[in-house]
């Protein structure tokens, strides 16, 4: 079973012998708890439940806190629960499950809430460029000129770029390169950045294109 739960905890960069620089973002990943398996007989998929983030049990909910203690299982009051698709779990509910399921220059995909930035217009939205200076357009640079045509067809068709609300969405990196696993310190690095502020919660788990 391969998949954690993890928090981002900022970029910095690694340095080699030959003095060689590697941007990394570290994710404070697990320890993360079993707290439910999903079998095809009972729940008509297979997949195991994670969960992460030790808070006080009075932060949580009296039906959060029953899931967690059903069965005779003893964890102790997680905050992010989580799923992760597997066809064969190899781990049983209560197992603690640690960064060292990783190694370095393997391959992972790591999904996040992206940075939320407002409403924003169709230049920072879409990357369109600006129209020209001169004859007499010189308050319009930044607007985004004709949506569509009169007669035909007549509408904004479905999916037009336009300015709106960005960012706050669902991104996953993919087959990004682990750089570094620091299994006393809970700590994973990965090559490049990957989704979410600072503080955020993101899900890491085995690439599935191209990876190692």
């Amino acid at each position: 079973m391969k998949g954690l739960i993890g928090k981002k905890v900022g970029m910095t960069q690694l340095i080699s012998n030959t003095g060689a620089v590697t941007p990394v973002t570290l994710i404070e990943a697990g320890p993360c708890f079993v707290t439910q398996i999903r079998t095809v007989e009972k729940d008509g998929y297979s997949a195991v439940q994670l969960g992460f983030g030790e808070v006080n049990p009075r932060r949580l909910s009296g039906g959060e806190k029953g899931h967690l203690k059903r069965n005779g299982l003893n964890l102790p009051p997680l905050r992010h629960l989580h799923e992760f698709r597997v066809d064969n779990p190899e781990v049983k509910e209560g197992d603690k499950i640690t960064v060292g399921v990783f190694t370095v220059g393997e391959h992972v995909d790591v999904t996040g809430i992206s940075k939320g930035k407002g409403f924003q217009g169709g230049i920072k939205r879409h990357h369109f460029r600006r129209q020209p200076k001169t004859h007499g357009a010189s308050d319009r640079t930044r607007a985004p000129g004709a949506s569509s045509s009169n007669t035909t067809p007549g509408r904004l068709r479905k999916g037009k770029r336009m300015a709106g609300h960005m960012g706050m969405q669902r991104v996953t990196s993919q087959n990004i390169e682990v750089a570094l696993v620091d299994v006393e310190r809970n700590l994973l690095g990965v090559r490049g950045s990957v989704p979410g502020a600072t503080g955020a919660i993101v899900y890491i788990k085995p690439a599935r294109k191209g990876g190692k």
